[in-house]
């Protein structure tokens, strides 16, 4: 039998039910069609006693906390609050995980359990943006990035709000298994697998029921033809708006300008074409609008941290590495 990494999902009383469920969902799912190495799972007690979930539901787990001597990667799914204390047994073991060099993964307010083992300090991280300042007061030596889904520091990652924590879930299998993999995996969740935005897009601020279906319309329809030239002008025409009120609707549905919304629409199919083709990076550039490779290199680069072509090497599954 391979040796399958092992995934220790943490569960502890007052469970966050929706972040474990994601991070169960993810790597605890029997997936017989990614292989046999896959991940194996494990139900990891951060604390003595009951577990109990809200909704109403009891935990049994694997073990205790020396299943981590095991784990390859450790999730932590949330908790039971950003003031609440984090048992010292469980600050210890995950910094002596870390320490091994298994991998952390913070989903939502699980940020705070990392912060408590020290394992944010000098860290670029995230977490719901409700908490953003109280996580900032707890640990002052971390840099805290509020307008993005999840931050990937190599050995420690983390997520922001709740549904957040399915988008790092599915970049953790992009890591380890490409791609292709994750794509995979998005599409039996009936999930994106790239997320546009950030948590701008969710801070109290209603989508108006104007730039409902006729709106959407419109942006499937640029979606479509995103290769062609976009002026403002032109998505102003087309969408029956003027400058002002494109600008209004399109910001109040995706929290960003129309310009902005382009562009990272762009940079989506961009990534789909690097991952699943085998196109030139010019090839790419020309089919999601971008024309010159050097305007897609500016633009990618910006958005994703990667140039083009290192990010095919590292997420395309078939690529040369």
């Amino acid at each position: 039998m391979p040796n399958r990494p092992l995934v220790a999902i943490l569960a502890y009383d007052g469970l966050c039910t929706f972040e474990f469920g994601c991070a169960v969902e993810v790597f605890g799912q029997f997936r017989p069609e990614m292989g046999r190495d896959w991940y194996r799972c494990a139900t990891v007690a951060a604390e003595a006693g009951a577990l109990r979930g809200l909704g109403g539901v009891r935990v049994e787990a694997d073990g205790g906390l020396e299943l981590l001597a095991e784990a390859a990667t450790i999730v932590v799914p949330g908790w039971r609050g950003p003031t609440a204390e984090v048992p010292a047994a469980l600050a210890h073991a995950l910094a002596a995980a870390h320490a091994r060099g298994v991998r952390l993964v913070g989903l939502c307010a699980g940020a705070f359990v990392l912060a408590a083992a020290g394992l944010l300090r000098g860290r670029r991280a995230t977490t719901h943006w409700a908490h953003i300042g109280r996580l900032a007061a707890a640990s002052p030596d971390t840099e805290l990035v509020e307008d993005v889904l999840y931050v990937d520091e190599g050995s420690v990652l983390t997520s922001a709000g709740s549904a957040a924590g399915l988008d790092l879930c599915l970049h953790v299998v992009r890591k380890d298994f490409g791609a292709k993999a994750a794509n995979r995996v998005a599409r039996r969740l009936v999930l994106s697998a790239h997320r546009e935005g950030g948590q701008a897009q969710f801070i109290d601020r209603p989508v108006p029921v104007r730039a409902g279906t006729r709106l959407g319309a419109f942006l499937d329809g640029v979606r479509l033809r995103v290769s062609e030239a976009w002026t403002i002008e032109r998505m102003a025409d087309e969408a029956g708006l003027s400058l002002t009120g494109l600008h209004r609707h399109v910001r109040a549905a995706t929290g960003l300008s129309p310009g902005a919304w382009l562009i990272a629409e762009r940079v989506r199919q961009a990534r789909e074409l690097l991952e699943e083709t085998s196109l030139s990076i010019e090839a790419v550039a020309r089919a999601t609008g971008f024309g010159e490779a050097v305007n897609l290199r500016k633009h990618f680069r910006r958005a994703v941290g990667l140039s083009p072509r290192a990010y095919r090497v590292r997420f395309d599954a078939t690529a040369p590495r």
